[in-house]
């Protein structure tokens, strides 16, 4: 295996183990809905857990179209089925384009964290925190662990964007950070990047 592409991979397992070490102390340390103001009123830790269950149902009303009924549970573990394979391909991406002399490895690397850290909370939080948790888990039934929040607004959008309470910014967790990253930078930088 050439040394570029144990780089890109030794990245992407760095910045794994640093989310799931957060998320692993957020879980043990904090209750959910506690939050830690880090800078005021700005940056804060949010504890709260991702139910995961909007891509498992917009799934399951898909397949609800197509005449197949299931329930969101059973939605979610082909949806969490479906994230494996996908981090296969993303993985095979990454060997592959660890030899190109760009900087698109390392955003690739950013895309692989991304999708193996939340894989990893949909698919063991359930059994390693099942003492803990307040949902039914098991394998492939856990919920992804959010917590990094800054609070720029909050406020109703206008009627005409739907007139919901929203939060500008979603809290994310560090695996949602690095997908950011790559949307950002892809959408900036494409010239550079590719």
């Amino acid at each position: 295996m050439p040394k570029k592409t144990i780089v890109f991979f030794l990245i992407a397992l760095v910045i794994v183990l640093l989310d799931q070490g957060i998320k692993f102390s957020v879980k043990l340390n904090m209750e959910l809905g506690e939050e830690i103001q880090l800078t005021g009123d700005v940056v804060k830790i949010h504890f709260i857990e991702n139910r995961g269950a909007d891509f498992g149902l917009t799934f399951m009303h898909i397949a609800e179209g197509f005449g197949v009924d299931m329930s969101e549970e059973t939605a979610k573990l082909i949806l969490s089925l479906f994230s494996l394979g996908a981090l296969g391909i993303i993985g095979s991406f990454l060997y592959r384009a660890s030899e190109q002399d760009s900087t698109l490895p390392f955003f690739v690397a950013l895309v692989f964290v991304g999708a193996m850290g939340n894989i990893i909370d949909r698919t063991f939080y359930g059994l390693w925190f099942s003492d803990m948790n307040t949902y039914e888990g098991g394998l492939f039934h856990g919920r992804v662990l959010d917590m990094l929040y800054v609070d720029v607004w909050s406020g109703y959008l206008p009627g005409f964007l739907g007139g919901s309470y929203c939060n500008f910014f979603p809290i994310i967790n560090l695996a949602d950070a690095a997908i950011s990253i790559w949307v950002v930078t892809i959408l900036l930088f494409q010239k550079r990047v590719f």
